[in-house]
Formats: C-alpha cells, structure tokens, sequence
C-alpha cells in the first residue's frame, strides 16, 4: 500500500469520525424531511412537464386525425360532383395528416406511460414523506426520552452513593460509641457510688456501735457489783470492810454517771430517726 494511500484513508477515517460525531438525530431527520420536499417539489414540477407535453402530443395527433378526416370527407364530396383531380388532392392531403398522426401515436403512448410512472412515483414520494413524518415524532419522542435517561444515568453515576452511605455508617457506629460509652459511664457511676456509700455508712456506723458497746458494758457492770454485794452481809475483817466500801463509792459514783433506761431509749429512738432520715 502506498503512502498516498495510507494518507488518504487516514483523512477519510477521520472525516467520517468528525461527520458521525456532528450528526445529530434530530437535525438529520428534519434535514431528511426537507430533502424529501425538495424532491417532492422537483417531481412534482416534472409531473407537470410530462403531461403538458403529453396532451401537446395528444392534441397534434387528434390534430392530425381530425385533419386526415377532414380531407376524407372533402375527397369523397370532390368525387361526388365528378372532380376526380380535385378528390385526389384531398386523398393526398388526407395521407400526409394520417401519417403524421401515426407518427405521433408512439410519442403520445411513451408521454402518457412516463406521465403513470410519474404519477406513481409522486404518490409514493408522497406517502414515504408522510411515513417520513410520523417516523420523525416517534423518533424525536424517543431520542428526547433516550437523552432524558442518558442525563439521568450520567448524574447518577455523578452521585457519590457509595460515599454517603459509609458516612452514614460511620455516623451511626460513632452514635453507637457514644450510647455505648455513655451507659459504661453510669453503670461505673453507680457501682462505684454504691460501694462509697455502703463503706461511709460502715465508717458512720462504727463509732455509734462502739459507744453503743460501751454504754452496755457500763450497764452490765454496774448490776454485776450491786449482785456481788447483797444487802445485810458484814464482813469480819477490816480488808473486806475496806473492799466493801471502796466498791460502794465506786457504785455511787457509776450510779451517778449511768443514764436511766428510759433516757437511752429516747436517745437511741432519736438516733434511729435521724439514720432514717
């Protein structure tokens, strides 16, 4: 393959490209349409030629018959009256007119079969130009509809959805997180709460138990002494006599310190209903 070849098939694969990539649908078929008028209007206009020259040729025919049967009749009126010389003139005259009308008789056949042909050809011009027609609005119809679906599929490719949902999932794992982290939080609050609290009422409670142990064993002390010692019983030495009276002052001075039953009961239902409290 030569060079020159090469080239040429080059710049004529990139002319169509650029043609293919110009075509536009719609412009093509109106294009198409109009083409097809214009063809309409030019055949329409050699319809109108072909018979004009038809019934021209028709007429110099009938012409030519009308003129042979003219100079037929004048032929046998001349013989008639006796003018033989005169009816064979006529006879001539009326040979030329019949010739000439059977010249034209082909002529005249030929225009009217173009004429037909013709005639066909505008009708079914016609009818491709008004299937051409209704071919174009349905066309236009779905080409504006293939656009529509072809701009709607280029914006959903534009869309980034793959995108948008993970950020929905990393928003709604964050939420969790946050719900998850915040129930944690509280059930630490509470437990931790719980034991500060059991421990404070341990401590509280602690030295009002001690005090509470202390008073009892005073209690219990005193009643002890006083059982030890009945009423009445003399000792028969001076160390017993002694003993004796140092555990009476030490019973007076316990028995001046000690606190009534009743009070240590007001005191302790005091007690309970400020620990109630």
């Amino acid at each position: 393959m030569g060079l020159f070849d090469r080239i040429s098939r080059v710049v004529r694969s990139n002319v169509n490209d650029l043609v293919s990539k110009a075509e536009d649908p719609e412009k093509m078929l109106e294009q198409s349409l109009t083409d097809m008028n214009e063809d309409l209007v030019q055949l329409r206009q050699a319809v109108a030629k072909a018979i004009a020259a038809e019934r021209r040729s028709r007429k110099q025919y009938e012409d030519q018959q009308a003129e042979a049967n003219k100079w037929q009749q004048r032929a046998q009126l001349a013989l008639s009256k006796g003018q033989e010389d005169l009816a064979r003139q006529a006879l001539q005259r009326k040979k030329s007119a019949a010739d000439a009308a059977e010249q034209l008789k082909p002529q005249v056949d030929k225009q009217k079969q173009q004429v037909d042909t013709l005639k066909k050809s505008l009708i079914a011009l016609e009818s491709k130009i008004s299937e051409a027609k209704t071919k174009k609005e349905m066309l236009s119809s779905r080409m504006k509809a293939a656009k529509a679906n072809q701009q709607l599929q280029e914006q959903m490719g534009n869309l980034n959805t793959s995108g948008a949902m993970n950020a929905f999932e990393r928003m709604e794992e964050k939420v969790t997180e946050m719900e998850a982290s915040g129930q944690a939080a509280a059930e630490l609050a509470g437990e931790s709460g719980g034991i500060e609290d059991q421990f404070a009422q341990l401590e509280s409670g602690s030295d009002v138990d001690d005090e509470l142990a202390a008073m009892k064993a005073q209690l219990s002390g005193s009643s002890e002494n006083q059982e030890a010692l009945p009423e009445g019983e003399e000792s028969n030495t001076s160390q017993d006599q002694t003993n004796y009276q140092t555990t009476q002052d030490q019973n007076q001075t316990q028995n001046q310190d000690a606190v009534s039953d009743s009070e240590m009961d007001a005191e302790l239902e005091a007690l309970r209903k400020q620990l109630d409290s």
